[in-house]
């Protein structure tokens, strides 16, 4: 399984507070897989120059169809104001025709606390598709 390990773009203040968001994000078929994963590069790329972010991982399942991110913010802003930026906004679009099934966890921890364990990000992320 490919993993991109996380990566640190910006070293928060030890008192700071860290917006986490994690994702399992499914496509329709195994065509799909290679698209979406050079998409998902290019969005990797996008962080590490993204004001406010502290850092991300990526772990891809090309087999399974489906990629996990994992990501911490300065805040709920930051996270969004990437989220609407070029090229991430057009990769969001171009790509929602081949979704089959997305889903996203929230939450805040101390930032001293980065980077988030997997195994915590995947529970989140199972207990919110049980929620939805």
């Amino acid at each position: 399984m490919p993993t991109l390990p996380w990566n640190t773009v910006n070293t928060p203040a030890p008192d700071a507070e860290a917006f986490v968001m994690a994702s399992r994000l499914e496509v329709r078929s195994l065509k799909d897989v290679p698209r979406f994963f050079l998409k998902s590069l290019v969005a990797w790329r996008q962080v590490s120059g993204a004001p406010g972010a502290y850092g991300a991982s990526l772990i891809a399942e090309p087999f399974k169809r489906t990629f996990w991110t994992l990501s911490a913010w300065q805040d709920k802003d930051a996270l969004y104001t990437y989220a609407r930026t070029e090229p991430h906004k057009s990769i969001m679009t171009g790509l929602r025709s081949t979704m089959k099934q997305s889903v996203f966890t929230f939450w805040e921890v101390p930032a001293a606390g980065l980077p988030i364990d997997w195994s915590d990000a995947k529970r989140r992320l199972a207990e919110q598709n049980t929620n939805a």
